[in-house]
């Protein structure tokens, strides 16, 4: 499999050839979908915590006599409906991670990047070179490729003053070839990866 590669001003300027192991792989909807709810149940902190009646300080004295006030009968100014009151059902501390096999992950990344590459929305660049880490220079960059929805920009080695350059940038996430996850590739329309990147991706996903 061959595709365009083209410069940062989105003219072409030869080709590349992908590995078909990893770029060549059948959509597979079913383990795409259970990587992604992985990795959003592994981001979930969890740390939400509420008190119940019996854990509020306080209201251990009936507030009034049962019968006789002309008052609705109530056991404890700690009950759900008084101010101050505990919360019922109340939410506590709990772990939301969940577990996916290492070949199930590594095989849901080749079918996402797989299917980016079938419906051409990934494109290659040779090299991404700023002069300054500065925004300008990577939106004209998103311009060149007429990109204006969510873009991924794939990247490797040194690339600080690119991250710096697009941190401002809503539409634009930029992540390291080793790091980047399949809910990456689904969240984003286009894929902008460097030679290099491609190269980091193919040696990682390689069977």
């Amino acid at each position: 499999m061959q595709v365009k590669v083209f410069n940062t001003k989105a003219a072409e300027v030869g080709t590349l050839e992908l590995s078909d192991a990893v770029f060549g792989c059948d959509y597979n909807e079913p383990l795409i979908h259970q990587s992604v709810v992985t990795y959003l149940a592994n981001q979930r902190q969890g740390t939400k915590s509420a008190l119940t009646r019996t854990e509020v300080r306080g209201g251990g004295i009936k507030p009034w006599r049962q019968k006789g006030t002309g008052r609705a009968r109530q056991g404890s100014i700690r009950a759900p409906q008084w101010t101050k009151g505990g919360v019922v059902f109340a939410p506590k501390p709990r772990d939301f991670s969940k577990k996916i096999n290492k070949k199930m992950k590594a095989q849901a990344f080749r079918s996402a990047i797989s299917y980016k590459v079938a419906n051409n929305e990934l494109v290659v660049v040779d090299e991404i070179k700023l002069d300054a880490p500065k925004t300008k220079l990577v939106a004209e960059i998103l311009k060149s490729f007429s990109f204006e929805k969510k873009t991924l920009l794939l990247v490797s080695g040194d690339s600080a003053d690119i991250v710096r350059a697009g941190a401002n940038i809503q539409t634009l996430t930029i992540t390291d070839a080793n790091l980047a996850n399949v809910y990456e590739l689904v969240a984003n329309v286009n894929i902008i990866a460097t030679k290099d990147a491609i190269k980091q991706i193919e040696e990682a996903y390689s069977l």
